[in-house]
């Protein structure tokens, strides 16, 4: 991964590409202008049809992505490198993945008083608790982008950093910025 590269480009471009490698059956971002290429962990078949025939970033990409970095900022956790590729991924998903059915069970039920008001939550499974951001929140579910480099789900499942899950809101624990948690993710 090329952190150093996304440090110094924030700014959506003209030249950004979206590409389906078959080679490595992913999801691809193309920066024509450097020739640098991000392999996003969404496979060929979990893209909707306008992601596999390539398209460039459009408006509704660079909106959403420069509204992700702008949000992601305001917790002061992570470097501007890093938020571009969450928000790069998180557009990704939420744009250009197919829609999936929620996977709850994985997950403990939220037993708290406090609703969540703000997309990085908390999921608990019954092996660890890990960091993830909401990337599109209906009224009874929310799909969430893994934040964790690795989120073990169960004995046999695990999530991968950037894969993403749907789960029913109640599952959704609120998180607390604190010294503890400042850097996670």
């Amino acid at each position: 991964m090329f952190w150093g590269f996304f440090d110094i480009m924030l700014q959506a471009g003209k030249d950004w590409r979206w590409l389906t490698c078959k080679e490595r059956n992913r999801l691809v971002l193309y920066v024509e202008s450097t020739r640098e290429e991000l392999v996003l962990p969404y496979k060929t078949r979990q893209l909707t049809q306008a992601a596999i025939e390539g398209s460039c970033f459009s408006l509704e990409d660079a909106a959403l992505y420069e509204q992700i970095c702008h949000y992601l900022s305001a917790f002061s956790i992570w470097s501007e490198g890093e938020i571009a590729v969450i928000a790069l991924h998180a557009t990704a998903a939420k744009l250009h993945l197919k829609p999936v059915l929620a996977k709850s069970w994985f997950f403990k039920p939220y037993q708290g008083h406090t609703p969540s008001t703000e997309a990085i939550i908390t999921l608990n499974s019954q092996k660890q608790s890990g960091q993830f951001l909401i990337i599109e929140c209906g009224n009874d579910a929310s799909v969430c982008m893994c934040l964790e480099h690795q989120m073990q789900l169960d004995d046999n499942f695990a999530l991968s950093r950037f894969e993403t899950i749907k789960v029913l809101n109640d599952r959704v624990n609120p998180i607390l910025i604190n010294q503890s948690q400042l850097k996670r993710a």
